[in-house]
């Protein structure tokens, strides 16, 4: 009989795109699985318990144990530099972090200022363009910053740009590619790798087709 596995997923684009991902790859889930409620689902025929996570938390539950498996996005992973192995990138979910800003603006000599969601990464990114800037951190509506003058620049996620088109903001520099990660346990990989090694081969199969 195969051994339970937790997996930790987010809920929205991420998760409806693993979902599928996972049936292509031939695991049956349940038709109403991305419509449910719970934060904790169970897949008795496939002995899966899903554990529904905000995405910046998936990591987290993933290094404790609580979870052997997770999906994360890349930018979650360089920004939280969890204690986890990156077992496959799944290639769903495909976005960018960009620094964006209003149109025809430079940054201020003095004290440039830059809010994001991702301070650590904001942060290297311009140490490794030589610019020193106050990181500011916030939680949501980044949009807004350069708009009330709280910041010069914003470093957010961008996926088709409408976003930062509706607020009057235009995109300066490309940082990084993003788009979601199978992440382990290092403890679950070692005591559960059959198992773990044949979903990434499956997944991977998908994969490749995919891409190729």
């Amino acid at each position: 009989m195969s051994e339970w596995l937790t997996i930790a997923m987010p809920k929205g684009r991420i998760f409806d795109e693993a979902a599928e991902l996972l049936r292509q790859a031939g695991f049956n889930l349940p038709p109403e699985f991305e419509d449910s409620r719970k934060l904790i689902i169970d897949v008795e025929e496939e002995k899966f318990r899903f554990i529904l996570a905000k995405p910046m938390d998936v990591p987290t539950y993933v290094e404790h144990g609580v979870a052997d498996l997770g999906i994360a996005g890349k930018d979650v992973m360089l920004e939280e530099e969890r204690d986890i192995y990156e077992l496959l990138d799944l290639q769903i979910s495909d976005c960018y972090l960009a620094v964006a800003g209003l149109p025809h603006t430079n940054m201020n000599d003095i004290a440039p200022k830059v809010a994001t969601k991702y301070p650590k990464v904001a942060a290297a990114y311009f140490r490794e363009q030589g610019e020193q800037v106050e990181v500011i951190k916030l939680n949501g509506s980044i949009e807004l910053a350069p708009l009330i003058g709280l910041s010069d620049r914003i470093v957010d996620i961008v996926s088709t740009g409408r976003t930062l088109k509706e607020n009057g903001l235009v995109e300066y520099e490309k940082i990084e590619t993003i788009t979601s990660r199978l992440i382990v346990n290092p403890v679950s990989y070692r005591i559960k790798d059959r198992r773990i090694s044949e979903i990434v081969e499956r997944l991977n199969l998908v994969i490749s087709d995919v891409v190729g």
